[in-house]
């Protein structure tokens, strides 16, 4: 991680959603990281700690709620800043989500200003868009 610009990461296995991410944030000064599977996202995060990570709900290797319980239990990440992403907008998931720290809960498709600005919102990044 570089010491001049935040890092985010984004934990989705649709390509779709990852590139959305990408458009979405070229214009900020941040480092944007996907990952397409929670097996290489944990990789990643069992040493790392990004300023804010979007997590999938529905993923084939492992669902974004285990992933995150998982991620829970590592000092590390303790109070890593968390959004969730879905296709399916469930008052259980959500549930889940808050309980486990959740920021917020978003439901795709998003637009791209909608990604700008949540990210906006939960970094500090000086940088118009």
């Amino acid at each position: 991680m570089s010491d001049s610009k935040q890092t985010v990461i984004v934990v989705d296995d649709n390509a779709t959603v990852r590139k959305l991410f990408e458009r979405s944030t070229e214009n900020l000064a941040l480092d944007l990281i996907t990952y397409d599977s929670a097996h290489s996202a944990m990789n990643y995060l069992t040493e790392n700690k990004p300023d804010l990570l979007f997590l999938d709900i529905i993923m084939p290797d492992k669902d974004g709620l285990t992933f995150l319980q998982e991620l829970r239990k590592l000092p590390l990440h303790r109070d890593t800043p968390v959004i969730m992403i879905t296709s399916k907008d469930y008052a259980q998931d959500r549930t889940v989500a808050n309980e486990l720290g959740a920021l917020e809960f978003i439901t795709k498709p998003m637009p791209m200003r909608a990604i700008t600005d949540i990210i906006l919102k939960h970094i500090n990044n000086d940088n118009p868009y």
